[in-house]
């Protein structure tokens, strides 16, 4: 699942190709689960509009629109915002793969998986949003009107302060993975930077959030700014379907250090890194190094 570092390369590669341009025209697919707003509505409104600007809030992705309005992007698990002049395996199904000679499996059009396309007066290049699982979502919001989705997040993760998490996790007997995976107290943190994180600061995933001292929340709040940031200069982590709006491919998969490296031996202490299940997700550690 694209985390806040992919979203936040995202947004950075994608607003040269949003903000400022206005948009002509609005293909969608079919109503599903992943429109939060009917289809026919987007390609109502969206027409006509310009982008002024493209912030992100946690994982979500917020156009500005020059009436007021905001369109709201969340990329899920396998959402891939990009322009039409990227060129990456990534955007192509395995099976899609497998039937191309290979000096054509770098090249996209749109398919079924493609769910929105913005078309703009330039003529230049459309952006599209693609989603194999369809559990991203697609929202526009009137003037001055509110979600409960953006509502409930909480401080930023590039933001947050140990103080913040101290707070946050006093008599809660939820794991502090769990808790730094919840959104409405910490925006952005997924799977990959929870574990990285706690690694860095040496907090065992599964220790009660209630028992993690005020110093090991500074250390940990540190621990995620400092991975975070390290990821964004990376381009993000391409594991699995997360591409940039360019077609570029991230690399801090290659420097994640607990992360998907079960049965490997930890870069500090040689101990084999251990997976264990919290709240349904996979969770990364060493036994030696984090306590």
């Amino acid at each position: 699942m694209p985390e806040l570092p992919e979203v936040e390369v995202t947004r950075r590669r994608i607003s040269p190709l949003l903000v400022g341009r206005r948009i002509r025209s609005v293909r969608t697919s079919a109503p599903s689960y992943l429109f939060l707003t009917r289809p026919e509505r987007l390609r109502r409104r969206l027409a006509g509009r310009t982008v002024t600007a493209l912030a992100r809030r946690g994982k979500y992705l917020v156009a500005e629109l020059d009436d007021g309005g905001r369109l709201i992007v969340h990329l899920g698990m396998t959402g891939q915002l990009f322009s039409a002049a990227a060129t990456s395996v990534r955007l192509l199904s395995a099976a899609a793969r497998a039937a191309l000679a290979p000096e054509a499996q770098r090249a996209f059009q749109p398919d079924a998986h493609t769910h929105l396309c913005l078309a703009f007066e330039d003529g230049g290049h459309p952006v599209y949003l693609r989603d194999v699982r369809k559990f991203g979502k697609v929202l526009l919001l009137e003037r001055g009107e509110r979600h409960a989705r953006l509502e409930r997040l909480g401080v930023d993760a590039l933001e947050v302060s140990g103080a913040q998490l101290f707070r946050a996790s006093r008599k809660r007997t939820v794991a502090i993975k769990s808790l730094l995976l919840d959104q409405s107290q910490i925006a952005g943190v997924g799977n990959i930077y929870a574990d990285e994180a706690l690694f860095l600061a040496g907090v065992r995933p599964r220790r009660r959030a209630g028992r993690v001292t005020r110093r090991e929340c500074d250390a940990i709040a540190a621990a995620l700014r400092r991975i975070l940031c390290r990821s964004i200069e990376t381009g993000g982590s391409s594991i699995s379907d997360f591409v940039a709006p360019d077609g570029a491919d991230g690399q801090y998969q290659s420097e994640t250090r607990v992360y998907a490296r079960t049965g490997m031996a930890c870069s500090v202490c040689g101990t084999t890194i251990r997976r264990i299940v919290i709240g349904q997700r996979g969770s990364h550690y060493c036994p030696r190094c984090q306590r």
